[in-house]
């Protein structure tokens, strides 16, 4: 309770501060007691509150599976342009784990709850809302932390309404990942059918996807993933998604990895999430004047680039961070993209493996997210 307690503390008056006088510190105290005493007797009549969320909070930055622990969060008062959403499934990301350990560029104040990306249905309205009803069906777009927990309230401005016929696996998962390989794939260079890329990690979600949404446009994909067990089901799985070629890392330790492309054109444009060697091969692939997009780093493994790449390659280094693009204004522009990406999941034309868990096993989904079990396919927490 300490935990919800403290969350809560931001709805509670301040105590007057230590220089008071004692006389004044304890009329202070009675009067916000009595205050609180007051709204608790008019809220039924005069105030649209919440029903109390189960959540997933951390009171302090850390190793996941030590800090976070699941409470129960007392209801809020709901403004006149809130909306409260009654959580249905949400995914554990990894920029979800980093934002909890501490090392992600931006995160939320702690105490705070877990989560940044879901799907919802809309419970209940405040007064001055429009547009919004109870029964659609709704994502935070761009995404919002705090999604971990079984109700959010937040102001009618975050919510994107959805069509309730999108899986809802993939309306929880759909901003984050898919929206990193769709701006990827357009942000940097114009690419044409017959074009081509060239990726490492492709068996990660946003991986899987640049070669779905490629494969739509007519642009080819050549993929390298780890060396480990499992590798040829990899390779067979990424095929029938639509890649062209994948390869392993190890059989790509040749001096001409080109001559490995048969008919497809060289890259101009490739995607590294890796670091280290695995980047270098993508670099290897690049054809003159190539760029390479880095939205990752999996290996914590540095970029090293030859001088030659730079000097007779005339090779581009860039990153990609979806955060900083949603947070350019692009808020019109996100939602029209979700919208066509929900449309593909919808046809059948963008897949990814998830396991959608029940919210009370959460502690055995954050463990696979955490890579405790070995690799694991995406968490998605349903409530």
């Amino acid at each position: 309770m300490a935990v919800a307690r403290s969350l809560a503390q931001k709805f509670i008056n301040r105590r007057p501060s230590s220089s008071s006088s004692l006389t004044e510190n304890i009329f202070g105290l009675e009067w916000a007691r009595s205050r609180r005493f007051q709204a608790q007797s008019i809220r039924p009549f005069s105030a649209l509150m919440s029903p109390p969320s189960k959540a997933v909070v951390y009171e302090r930055e850390g190793p996941p599976d030590s800090v976070t622990k699941v409470v129960e969060l007392p209801p809020l008062e709901m403004k006149e342009t809130d909306v409260c959403i009654k959580m249905l499934a949400a995914p554990i990301n990894p920029s979800d784990i980093n934002r909890i350990e501490g090392v992600y560029p931006v995160r939320p104040k702690v105490p705070a709850v877990g989560g940044y990306e879901g799907v919802g249905e809309v419970y209940s309205v405040g007064s001055a809302v429009k547009g919004l009803a109870p029964g659609d069906w709704v994502i935070p777009s761009p995404p919002s932390s705090g999604t971990w927990q079984t109700y959010v309230v937040k102001d009618q401005g975050v919510w994107h309404k959805i069509d309730k016929d999108s899986p809802m696996e993939y309306a929880a998962t759909i901003t984050v990942n898919p929206l990193s390989a769709l701006r990827m794939l357009e942000d940097f260079m114009t690419l044409n059918p017959g074009d081509s890329i060239v990726q490492n990690g492709a068996t990660s979600i946003v991986g899987q996807c640049i070669i779905q949404i490629a494969r739509f446009r007519g642009i080819h994909s050549i993929n390298i993933i780890r060396d480990r067990a499992g590798s040829d089901e990899a390779k067979e799985k990424l095929k029938r998604l639509g890649a062209d070629e994948v390869f392993t890392e190890s059989q790509l330790e040749v001096k001409n990895v080109k001559s490995l492309l048969a008919n497809i054109p060289e890259p101009a444009l490739g995607f590294n999430c890796v670091g280290g060697n695995s980047a270098s091969l993508v670099l290897k692939y690049l054809r003159q004047g190539g760029i390479m997009v880095t939205y990752g780093g999996m290996s914590k493994k540095p970029v090293t680039v030859p001088t030659s790449y730079f000097i007779f390659k005339d090779l581009s280094l860039r990153g990609f961070w979806l955060q900083k693009w949603l947070n350019s204004d692009k808020a019109t522009e996100c939602r029209d993209m979700i919208d066509y990406l929900l449309c593909l999941a919808r046809e059948g034309k963008l897949k990814y493996d998830m396991e959608l868990v029940p919210f009370d096993n959460f502690q055995s989904a954050l463990g696979k997210a955490l890579g405790l079990q070995g690799s694991q396919p995406k968490q998605v927490i349903k409530f």
